[in-house]
Order: structure tokens, then sequence, then C-alpha cells
């Protein structure tokens, strides 16, 4: 199972201190964040993309190649990649150029975005959100796994005899993610091609996102890619740690109450009752943790938000050491121990070549 963490890129004011990074402060932090993740013996790190402040993240694969050259085992992904205002053209283009650099250490996940006013900024209408994704991951599916494409759809200018350059390391595409809070058209998308299905659930009850993946899960057999239990799962979620708890609520409650997404709502104690946020001890990050397999089945990815809502460098820094060394690995020893035989790891880019190897050896 992999673990890591993912960032939203905000630019946010230190409710403490009043003081509000520059995009400079911001977009550096980000590098440091990733290389710390990978020194605390974390697998992914993925960042968002945003088109509107106060985020900075707009072009994540520049980040993620800035990155890929500073490490050497990180898992590079998205949370996500608008496959609604991108041309999927660029974006097969872009991935695999990644994907060459990085040395094939590179996902993604597409997602149709939260912020109604990218679409018209790119020329889109909100409206075909979801025909839009499912029209342009076909063209992208496509320009992964075929040499030369003939293109015509509703969305963008048909191609004819079209290369897209470079094409994919060892011929084998960067595997995908498709991301979702809502949309079971999506989940639909992801088990028809026999993706991932990401759910970030960080905002709303487990009930919610247990029909999508119940959903997502029983399309995947449905389409004979294997059974509901193999299909591949991520989730989100959101911590911050401290020795013991009551450390940990009164140093994050200033920032939770303040925070751009989820400030001056619910209190604290009620968003932590309601949903997966952890404030507390490894410990107890841990135990609530371990139950999101109880709610989802077992998964493959589990992607932390750590460094939101104005929290300065430093204690982002202290967070991912206590989830490096003191949260991820029992979670790994304890969700290794239930996993069945038959359930699969999370894709990586050796696994993706071996199947390739056996399905060519196979068909021989």
């Amino acid at each position: 199972m992999q673990f890591g963490i993912f960032t939203v890129g905000d630019v946010t004011a230190d409710p403490t201190t009043g003081r509000t990074p520059s995009e400079h402060e911001r977009i550096k932090a980000m590098v440091t964040i990733a290389r710390k993740a990978e020194e605390v013996g974390l697998d992914v790190f993925a960042t968002g993309e945003h088109h509107n402040r106060p985020f900075v993240p707009s072009s994540p694969t520049t980040m993620l190649g800035y990155i890929a050259a500073q490490t050497e085992r990180l898992q590079l992904s998205t949370a996500t990649t608008l496959i609604t205002t991108n041309d999927p053209v660029k974006i097969a283009e872009d991935f695999a150029m990644l994907q060459h650099l990085a040395d094939g250490r590179v996902d993604l996940m597409l997602g149709r975005g939260n912020t109604g006013p990218v679409y018209p900024w790119f020329g889109k209408d909100i409206r075909d959100g979801i025909p839009l994704a499912i029209e342009n991951y076909h063209l992208l599916n496509r320009l992964w796994r075929e040499d030369v494409v003939d293109w015509e759809g509703k969305f963008r200018t048909p191609l004819q005899s079209f290369t897209s350059t470079p094409r994919p390391l060892d011929d084998v595409p960067p595997f995908v993610w498709h991301g979702s809070i809502r949309s079971p058209e999506i989940a639909e998308q992801a088990a028809y091609y026999g993706d991932g299905f990401f759910a970030n659930n960080i905002f709303w009850p487990k009930e919610h996102f247990q029909r999508l993946i119940g959903l997502y899960r029983q399309r995947y057999e449905h389409y004979g890619h294997g059974s509901a239990d193999q299909a591949i799962v991520g989730l989100g979620g959101q911590a911050f740690i401290r020795k013991n708890s009551q450390d940990a609520v009164r140093e994050f409650r200033p920032y939770f109450d303040n925070a751009p997404v989820y400030g001056h709502g619910p209190s604290l104690e009620e968003f932590t009752e309601q949903t997966p946020l952890t404030v507390g001890s490894p410990q107890e990050v841990i135990d609530k943790t371990l139950t999101f397999r109880e709610s989802f089945g077992d998964y493959q990815r589990q992607l932390f938000l750590m460094d939101h809502a104005g929290l300065p460098l430093k204690i982002v820094l202290e967070q991912l050491d206590l989830l490096g060394e003191e949260v991820v690995p029992v979670l790994r020893k304890e969700f290794a121990a239930e996993r069945p035989a038959h359930v699969p790891d999370a894709p990586t880019h050796a696994s993706l070549v071996a199947a390739r190897n056996t399905a060519v050896e196979a068909a021989r």
C-alpha cells in the first residue's frame, strides 16, 4: 500500500501571526515538503492544479519535473489534473515527458475541478463538465496507446494522422486515477477503463463515499477487470499530529477556525467526528485511518493533506516527521496483515511494464 501527501497549494495567512507567505515562498515550500516526504519514507507526493488565487500550482508538470530531479524514490502525481479545461493532447505530451524525466515515477489523477470560473477562462462551459471529462479522457487514452490517431469529437478540433510525442516510457502510459467527490459518472468511467478511483473523502461523511466506491467496485467487476475487491482505490485524509491530543487540538484550532475552505462553519470537534480529519496523537491518527478499511474495503493509496490553512513550513515539516516515523510504519504493518493475497498493490511503472510483458508472452 502507498502512503503519501497531497497539497492544494493555497497561499493563506497564518492566523496566529497574521503573516501571509509570498507566492515564491509557498512554491519553494511545496518543493521542500516533497523532499521531506521522501526523506521520512513516504511513497507519494501529489499536487493540485489551480488557476485562481489563493492557490499557486497552475503548472503541475513543471513543479513535478523540478521535484523529480531532487528525489530518487518518490512517486509523483497530481490531485488533480483538470481533464475538462486542459487539452488532452497537451496532457498526453506533458506527462509522457515527465514520465521520461522521472524514470517512470509518475501517475496522475484526473478531475473536473471545483472552481466554476476556470471553465470560461479556458473557453469551456461548466455545464459540459461531465461530457468534457468523458470525451477528453477517451482521446487521452488513445493518444497514449496508439501511435497514429484520427479523432473527431464535440469539444476540440479534429486530429488527422496525429502522433503524440514523446511516446510513453517503455510504451506504457502513466497510471490514471479518476478523482471525484460527487459524480457517479466518473466512478463509472474509471471502472470502464480499469483505472483507479480516488475518493478525496476529506469533507463529507463516509456514507457518501461508500456509495461512490461501491459503484466503482461493482462496475469494475462488471467490465471484466477483476473482482470488485481487486479494484484500485485511493483515499484522501487529513491529520494534525502532536505527541498528545490536547496539544494537537490547542495548536490546530486557530488554523481550522480560519481555514478558507471549512473555517467559520462546524466546530473542530463536529468536523473530526463527521469526517476523516484527525487532530490528535499518532495513535489516534493510526486508529482512525485503520477504520477506512472497514468502511471502504482494502485499498491501495492513502494520501494526507498536511500543508494547508496557513500552517507555516516549520510545523508542516514537524508533521511529516511524525507521520513518517510514528504513523505510517504502523499503518503499513496493519494494512498488510489484513490484506488478502489476491488484492493487488498500487500500480507502478515497473508493475505495469511487467503486466504488459506477461500479456504479450501469453498471447504468443
